[in-house]
């Protein structure tokens, strides 16, 4: 086990809900690839950051508590970490130097980037970020693609932004699928699951961003983040974290 000079033996860990293949309510992933392939555990909530934070608490010997995030806005999840109502936030966050202001983040466990999703029966001319000139893109508020998209628009290269709150994911994609706007952008892992129910609908575009994504504990807890980094360099020593990934990330 790694040695560390924290003492909690409970984690609480916010993460946000729907967001797969993070994290998912579990009766909802049933049906899916991995949920045909895998027994899920006995838990509220599945998915990588479940399995993740589930090995380390085994390490640490420490329980893992789930507080599911609500709010509208995506940054809005690390507020807890200062006032203390939770440990860490794992919910396939990514790593920005605003949320460095207010979190320390362990290691990365995984680099991604933001991907393009569009009704490839509707709109089959849009295949990237450069023929979204005078289309409607929608994100969701604290997403990593707000800044993306608010990019576009100041460029020029975007004819309108249309914001969601973070838990209106699947309203962000019904809006997609019915033509309200034209095409919607998220990480890339996330999409990939979502279109695996929506035939309609198509990831053309990856890679947008390059990010690196992270757990987060509180500003002042180098300790529970050295803990969480011996525990993650465990899992990967043994192989667990590469079959995590392929698990959830690359299936």
């Amino acid at each position: 086990m790694p040695t560390s000079t924290h003492d909690r033996r409970v984690l609480r860990v916010a993460s946000a809900l729907p967001d797969p293949p993070f994290e998912i309510p579990a009766a909802r992933s049933q049906g899916s690839a991995v949920a045909a392939e895998a027994q899920q555990p006995p838990a509220a909530i599945v998915g990588f950051d479940v399995d993740l934070m589930n090995a380390v608490g085994a390490l640490l010997e420490a329980e893992i508590e789930w507080v599911p995030f609500t709010g509208d806005d995506f940054n809005d999840i690390f507020r807890g970490l200062s006032t203390g109502s939770v440990t860490c936030v794992a919910s396939g966050a990514t790593i920005t130097p605003s949320r460095e202001a207010v979190a320390l983040f362990c290691d990365p466990y995984l680099v991604s980037g933001q991907s393009l999703v569009v009704d490839r029966r509707r709109t089959p001319e849009i295949r990237s970020v450069d023929d979204l000139a005078g289309r409607t893109l929608g994100v969701q508020r604290g997403n990593t693609s707000e800044p993306v998209a608010e990019g576009l628009l100041a460029a020029g290269r975007l004819g309108a932004l249309r914001r969601y709150p973070y838990h209106g994911v699947e309203a962000m994609l019904d809006d997609l699928e019915r033509g309200a706007v034209d095409a919607v952008m998220k990480l890339a892992p996330v999409m990939r699951w979502f279109v695996r129910s929506r035939p309609g609908l198509a990831v053309v575009q990856e890679r947008i961003t390059e990010e690196r994504l992270a757990v987060a504990v509180a500003l002042d807890d180098a300790a529970l983040r050295g803990a969480i980094d011996a525990a993650q360099r465990t899992l990967r020593a043994d192989g667990t974290m590469d079959a995590l990934l392929r698990k959830w990330i690359d299936a």
